[in-house]
């Protein structure tokens, strides 16, 4: 791809050779210590996480006690200089004895203070890391995901407590693990292909050659990679959106075909999108510059979210018409279809489709908001690193639940339309469409006819067909009417019905249900005896009627302990308004199952709710893992959890 800042200057690296003598015979012990002392003074300042950094620290820093065996007469000038700088990252990693909290702000005096970068990576070295990302950021995806599911069947696979934490990854068996280097085996093989000269942010020349990894803790070294991983990342998707404009937006050909109004539809708001990634992109790559031991990514992703991700939810929110207007220019326009299939064979796509490009944006937030909540998984409690992640994470989740409830209104606006259109009241007309109304199921069952003397008859004639439209606040029972038109007889509010299911009473009676709506549009009760076609489609009726009721593994109003779990290994695009869409390697709690493969599932990252196939996913056995999925679910959301008992709280009053 290219540096993006070819324009500035080379940040030189501190030069030990003034200080230390280079050539000349090594000094005494106590030239020595005063030489160690300067290094400490220069170079630990510069972690924010050292002790002497944060405010009420004495300043410069302490220096350390004499060694017997000092520091420079092991290490030749330029390791020093490293060693040093992964020093002070080892020192923040203690806990501070002196049981102060650090102040929310510092003063700007005290910011003033801070010396430069102790071992910036220079502007050549990020350079050449960054021209060699060989993966687009498709590619990029679907190798992490794959890694991630391989890890947690690996995590799953291990039973003995001694040998295997769930936060611990095993190396391959074809990995060494006797070297210091892998003794930190890594969650996601980050970019690992044939094009790509470096794997991880251990992998870095500048990494191996310091001995950091030697000195700082495996938490804070599995924590650079987390950060490390989202700032690649960002490159790789960067080269992607730049080859979606280059290659396909700004095609020649390409823009004779399309009308002006066709190629805005098409493509939309995306050079917004890739002038913020690039930004984005500029201020990540200055701070990993800055020090090889990486501060912090997500006060940048703070920064970025609050003031410039606002052009993801424009460009999400179109990707109804989008989805249509490129399937309609397919079939309308051969000129379209036959230059299309021509970019898309060029090597620069590596085989992938026009269509993965176009929805990148999309997967790029929502993966955003994957890579910081590993991040916030890996940083210390209650520290200011914390507090950024989840700050970071809130504001993330602010712009997804902004871009799904752009895709979603756009279509619900549609599909009310069209069911209004649909409808024939036989009782008192109800308005349909509503800016806060959608449809969450619809579909046919069977209503047990005559009264309950005749349930067993076993007749064909026992049961009449009627359709149900549910919407979020509302249900609507109707009889399907020539002209693909649906008669209305009755209506409830949806937080006025109440499920029952009955036990089994013999093959006519399988998979029968009790509907009662306690206050109906004749302001009655009324109660409906319903047959569904399986036990899976009556269980989805019941729990979309009454959602609040007990499910098979857990209650809605108790805290979940240990329920199981699940991950998925196969991508799901919902196929009903009830069914949830899945991703590679998202994990589930299961709240409820059927016999015949159907689970109900809520996806941890999100706490979306919806059917899927059992097929689609396998279960996570060792009770360790499901333990310390939901721990680290609980930190995740913990901010939003107090959030909603404040508002619990403030209902009740």
């Amino acid at each position: 791809m290219g540096s993006l800042r070819n324009n500035e200057p080379v940040k030189e690296p501190l030069n030990l050779d003034v200080l230390s003598h280079k050539g000349s015979p090594s000094p005494a012990a106590p030239d020595k210590t005063s030489l160690e002392e300067l290094l400490i003074q220069r170079l630990l300042p510069s972690y924010p996480r050292y002790r002497g950094n944060r405010p009420g620290s004495p300043s410069p820093a302490p220096p350390l006690e004499p060694e017997p065996e000092p520091l420079g007469s092991r290490l030749p000038p330029p390791a020093m200089e490293l060693l040093a700088a992964a020093l002070s990252a080892a020192c923040a990693l203690d806990q501070d004895d002196s049981g102060r909290e650090p102040p929310a702000e510092e003063s700007p005096a005290a910011a003033a203070q801070v010396p430069p970068p102790a071992h910036p990576m220079t502007a050549d070295s990020w350079r050449n890391l960054i021209e060699h990302i060989g993966l687009l950021y498709q590619e990029y995806r679907d190798k992490s995901t794959r890694q991630e599911i391989e890890t947690r069947r690996l995590q799953d696979s291990q039973t003995d407590p001694e040998e295997s934490s769930p936060s611990e990854e095993t190396p391959s068996e074809t990995e060494p693990t006797s070297t210091t280097e892998n003794k930190v085996a890594p969650q996601i093989n980050l970019l690992r292909n044939s094009n790509s000269r470096f794997n991880l942010w251990q992998d870095l020349p500048e990494i191996r050659s310091s001995g950091v990894l030697s000195i700082l803790q495996p938490d804070e070294i599995k924590l650079q990679e987390a950060m490390f991983e989202l700032v690649t990342s960002e490159a790789s998707y960067y080269k992607s959106l730049n080859l979606l404009v280059s290659h396909f937006m700004e095609n020649e050909r390409l823009k004779k075909i399309l009308h002006q109004s066709e190629a805005h539809i098409l493509f939309s708001n995306v050079l917004d999108v890739m002038a913020v990634s690039e930004r984005f992109l500029l201020d990540l790559e200055q701070r990993v510059e800055e020090n090889i031991v990486i501060s912090d990514v997500c006060d940048i992703v703070y920064q970025h979210t609050v003031n410039h991700f606002s052009v993801y939810i424009t460009y999400v929110s179109n990707q109804t018409y989008q989805e249509r207007a490129y399937k309609q220019l397919l079939q309308d326009k051969p000129a379209f279809r036959e230059v299309i299939s021509q970019l898309e064979l060029d090597p620069k796509c590596k085989g992938l489709s026009f269509s993965s490009f176009l929805i990148l944006p999309f997967q790029r937030i929502t993966r955003l908001k994957l890579l910081v909540q590993n991040i916030l998984k890996k940083v210390e409690e209650k520290s200011e690193r914390e507090t950024t992640a989840l700050d970071a994470h809130k504001e993330l989740e602010t712009v997804v639940k902004a871009c799904n409830e752009g895709v979603r209104k756009m279509s619900r606006t549609e599909q009310m339309i069209s069911i209004q259109k649909k409808l024939e009241f036989k009782i008192k007309s109800v308005p349909i469409i509503s800016h806060s109304r959608w449809l969450l199921k619809q579909g046919e069952l069977q209503q047990m006819n005559g009264p309950k003397t005749s349930r067993t008859l076993r007749t064909k004639k026992l049961f009449r067909e009627i359709y149900l439209f549910l919407f979020n606040d509302l249900l609507v029972i109707c009889r399907q009417i020539p002209g693909d038109k649906y008669q209305v007889f009755d209506s409830a509010p949806r937080g006025l019905l109440r499920v029952e299911e009955l036990e089994d009473q013999g093959q006519s009676l399988a998979n029968v249900f009790i509907l009662r709506l306690l206050e109906n549009a004749d302001d009655r009760e009324a109660s409906y005896m319903l047959k569904a076609s399986s036990q899976s489609e009556m269980k989805r009726w019941m729990i979309s009627l009454a959602p609040n009721r007990r499910t098979k593994f857990v209650s809605f109003t108790s805290r979940l302990v240990d329920c199981p779990q699940i991950q998925c290994v196969h991508p799901y695009v919902a196929q009903q308004p009830d069914e949830l869409s899945l991703e590679l390697a998202d994990v589930l709690n299961i709240l409820d199952k059927t016999d015949d493969g159907w689970i109900f599932g809520e996806r941890l990252h999100d706490q979306e709710r919806g059917w899927f196939p059992s097929s689609m996913g396998e279960e996570i056995l060792n009770p360790k893992i499901r333990a310390q999925n939901l721990k680290e679910c609980f930190r995740v959301h913990k901010s939003d959890d107090s959030q909603r008992r404040k508002l619990g709280s403030r209902n009740r009053q």
